[in-house]
Formats: C-alpha cells, structure tokens, sequence
C-alpha cells in the first residue's frame, strides 16, 4: 500500500524528532566550538545585545549572528543548557530530512525522496551533526536550498523537460536570494564563494551554453543584500564599520592560514567523508561515473551535485585550515548519489558492482571494531595507563568510569546489519538493503549518543567542566593556565567583569586581586605556574585546580 504524500511528511517528521532531540542535554558541550558558541548566544541575553556577537563580554567577530539568534531563543525557552544549545540543530535534522525527501520527489518520485532522506539521516557524521551545537548544519542547508531555487531557475529559463516549473522565474530567483543571504548570515561570505564557484564550473562545463538574465542576477543579489541588511547595514550604520571590517579580515585569514590545532594532510577531506559519510560513501561511489539517464534533468541535476561535491572537498583542501564539518556541505552530494546508485539498480538502470559490498564489508567493518573497541579499552583501560607516554592522557585514563562491556553491542549490531544489507545487496533487493544499512547506522549513533558518549566525555574533560560548574554563583575568577577552554565562562556562568584587569593573566597570578581567584590547569603544563601564592586543591583526571586567595589588607 502507498501512503500519501502527507503521511510520508509525518512519518519522516516523526523519525526525525525520535532520532535527534533525545538525549540533546545527556553530555557537557564539547571544548571549543559547542561551547564558543552556546557561551555567545548566552551572552546575547545577558548583554540584551542580539546585533553584535561576544565572547568574554568582549566583541567577537569571527561569526555572523544567525546561528546565535536561534541559539539564544532556544535558551530563552527552555534555560541555558546543553539541551537548548543543540535544539537549533535537532530543528535543522528534520527540515533537513523533509527538503532531501521533497527534492528528491519532485526531481525524480516519491521513492528516491525517500532514499535521500534515509541516506541522510542514516549516515554516521551527517546524523550525529544534527545532535551538536555548532553551526555548519544550517549553513549547508541555506546554501544547498540556494543552489536547488537556482537550479529549477535554470532549467525554466533553459527549456528543461521538468514539470512542475509553473511558477515565475523571478519566484525561483527571490527565494535563491533569501537562502543565500540567510546562509552568510549564519556563517559569512563564504556560502556565495561556494555558490558562484559550483555554478562557474557548471557554466564552463557545459562551455557557456547556458543562459540567464543579467536582471535576474541583479535581482537575487538584491535580495540577498537585503537579508543580510538585517545585520551588515544595521551594525554598519548604527556602529560603524569596525566590527565588520574585523569580521571580513578574519575571513580572509581563515582561508590564508591555520591554527596549530587545524592543520592536516592533503586528502583529509577525502578521508573524512569516506568515514564519516558511512555508508553513503560506499554507496554513491558508482554514482561519480556515467550511467544511463532516462531524461535530461536527470543528467543535469546529478551534474550539479557531482560539481558541488569536487568544488567543496577542492576548496576546503586548499584552506589552510582543515576541520571535519568544513566539508560537510559535500553531504548533501555525497547522500544524493547513495541514494541514486540505489535507485538507478532497483529500476534496473544500472548494474550493481560487487565492489561495493566488499568496500562496505571492510569499513564498515573497522567501525564497528572501533565501537567495540572503545566498550572494550573503557573495561581495561587502567591497566593500558601504564604504557602511555603523555602525561596528561594517562592522567586521563585514571577517570572514574563504569563500563559494563554491554556497551559493545552497538558494535556488534552494526556488523549484524551489515551482513544482512550486503547479503540483500547481492540479492537484489536494493531498496531492502537501504533500509537495513542507513537505518542500522541511525539506531546505531542513537545509541552510541546515549551510551558511549557521556562515558568518553568523562575521561577528557568532565573534572574540569564540573569544577566550573562549582564556581557558579560565587564571587569569584576562575582562569585556565597554558590551554584555552570556553567552559570557563559558560559552566561558571561568567558575568560581565566590573574590573578590566581581570582579563591580564599577569594581575591575576601575581597582582593586587580583589577576590580569590581560582586556577584550572594540567599535569604536563602545571610546571610553569609553581608560584608561592597558588595553593593546591586537587588534581583529578589530568587536570589541576589551584586557588589564590586575595592579600592581607
């Protein structure tokens, strides 16, 4: 029996909100992004400020203030805590979800909508995403329905065999236009690099021989300069163009160079969409080559997906910095062509390769070792300490953590579905294997987020995210010494700093403090602050908590 069209909005809806608000709020928010940002939007409300981003009550310009405004409404709901600092992103999984599965129904039928969807959600980081606090899930999403208006624009304006297009082409145009202007408010200009980049190479692709209105181009940079007027014009007229000039330098510097923490080989990019994409990697890798194409939309919109996922992994390997979710717009390509790879099988449109099990078998493999191995190390894991050489990582191993080793079923169940989603691939029941391999890799992060993460999180950084936590509501400071940590200010709930000196590290270890002051630092960097006037509290967990008290009047 088909179900309606209605219902299927239902039910992808449902999943959606089973798979990602659960447990939003069961782990600390993770050094340094969850809790860089949770700690501005926090600080958007203490500050009654919503048009300027800030950090440490200081102005913080490396991100527009999209993704904060959401943030901060959710903290207004439901409190500032993990919860409402991932609930923007809960949010973005199921509008996610519902735009891959109307895309993919209005592209091709309701049956690949649904694919897509399943190959979203159903995929290892592009899931667990949808259960963070950091920005990029929106900003994928902005730019990828900015790129689809522009895409039916095209295919109006240049005559493709696609019904459907019944609306105006400057209806297509607008709403191009407001995506984008929304996804450089969430992250910056970047999102409109990205966006003329895929449809340049599209354009020399096809050698020019597309057309477009040079009003119609005029009118979508309109209308994303008046969405983002909300924020660029206002700050601009209201304060001046220094904060935004810092914003655009620190842009240029974010593809020029990279932290020290941010560097990495060339192809990780490559490597992290094969794992963390898994396993709509596998599955969409026929897809990358010709195939037999039963329209000419058909052709055209698996073209524009292929070019966007070789413009992003290309782009952001040229970026000196290099981090996971800097590729993660390439999900949306990469889900796509699992997704058709399946489809064009099921509809006999092209021949199953039996490497593709063998490569599933193999890594998806070695990921459920891992998962296994994580319940397995947990159960040993004072007894490696020893043969460890970092300080602090061994100190971090001595954390008091109960594992069972009922944990590693997670693993085991993730080879389970794979032996029975590879063996129905050979089988030919394509559809069938889908739903056994991304819905697998959906319980499968579902559990692993309620029950391995909260225990790993305890060996890197709970005993200090529970000491701020300690400090909250006293009058106090509280200060790392030689590593950097948000927690500081968002777990003790910092408020706005009456005296200006307590940002100098120098007054607060040896100056005229007018309250105590409380240290956080680490085993292997607690060498460098052996001062007189520092008294010990304890050590727990590789981390060492110091306290100076203010001098004698």
């Amino acid at each position: 029996m088909r179900l309606k069209n209605s219902t299927l909005i239902l039910l992808i809806t449902v999943v959606a909100t089973v798979l990602f608000i659960p447990f939003l709020g069961s782990v600390h928010l993770f050094d340094w992004d969850e809790i860089n940002f949770a700690e501005c939007s926090r600080e958007m409300i203490k500050l009654h400020d919503y048009t300027r981003v800030y950090i440490d009550y200081l102005p913080f310009w490396e991100k527009p203030p999209m993704f904060f405004w959401m943030q901060s409404t959710a903290m207004k709901w439901f409190g500032v805590t993990e919860f409402a600092a991932r609930f923007p992103n809960a949010i973005c999984g199921i509008a996610t979800l519902l735009v891959v599965y109307a895309v993919g129904r209005r592209i091709y039928d309701t049956r690949f909508g649904i694919l897509w969807a399943l190959a979203y959600g159903g995929s290892l980081f592009p899931n667990m995403y949808f259960k963070s606090g950091i920005i990029d899930p929106w900003f994928n999403l902005f730019i990828f329905l900015s790129l689809y208006n522009f895409i039916l624009y095209h295919w109006k304006k240049n005559g493709f065999d696609k019904e459907g297009l019944t609306k105006p082409l400057y209806y297509y145009v607008i709403w191009s236009g407001v995506f984008m202007g929304l996804a450089i408010l969430t992250k910056g200009q970047v999102a409109l690099m990205i966006f003329l980049l895929v449809s340049g190479v599209y354009l020399i692709y096809n050698r020019f021989k597309i057309y477009f209105n040079w009003g119609h181009a005029l009118l979508f940079l309109v209308i994303s300069f008046l969405v983002l007027s909300t924020w660029y014009a206002y700050e601009t007229i209201t304060r001046g163009t220094w904060f935004i000039t810092e914003f655009l330098k620190y842009q240029y510097r974010l593809f020029t160079t990279h932290d020290a923490d941010q560097a990495g080989f060339f192809g990780y990019h490559y490597i992290v969409l094969l794992v963390g994409c898994f396993p709509a990697s596998i599955l969409a890798i026929p897809a990358f080559f010709k195939g037999k194409y039963n329209s000419r939309f058909d052709k055209d919109f698996k073209k524009w997906m292929v070019i966007l996922f070789w413009v992003v992994t290309v782009l952001f390997t040229i970026v000196q910095s290099r981090i996971i979710h800097y590729s993660s717009l390439a999900w949306f390509p990469v889900t796509f062509l699992a997704a058709y790879s399946i489809y064009k099988w099921e509809l006999n449109e092209a021949v199953y390769k039996k490497y593709v099990g063998v490569l599933l078998g193999i890594l998806g493999g070695i990921i459920s070792l891992l998962i296994l191995g994580v319940a397995i190390i947990g159960l040993k894991v004072r007894l490696l300490a020893p043969y460890v050489d970092d300080v602090f990582a061994k100190a971090n191993m001595e954390a008091d953590v109960h594992w069972g080793g009922w944990e590693g079923i997670v693993g085991v169940l993730l080879v389970v579905a794979l032996i029975i989603g590879i063996r129905k691939l050979k089988q030919g029941q394509f559809v069938r294997a889908a739903f056994t391999l991304f819905g697998a890799m959906a319980i499968v992060v579902f559990l692993a987020s309620a029950i391995i993460v909260p225990k790993v999180e305890k060996y890197s950084q709970a005993a200090s995210i529970d000491f701020f936590i300690a400090r909250q509501g006293e009058d106090c400071y509280v200060h790392c010494l030689g590593f950097k940590s948000y927690g500081v200010l968002f777990y003790t709930r910092k408020e706005k700093p009456t005296n200006p000196d307590s940002y100098n590290e120098e007054w607060l270890l040896k100056g005229n403090i007018d309250k105590p002051v409380y240290f956080v630092t680490k085993v292997d960097r607690e060498q460098n602050y052996k001062l007189p006037q520092l008294r010990e509290l304890y050590r727990k967990n590789g981390f060492v908590f110091l306290k100076r008290e203010p001098p004698a009047q």
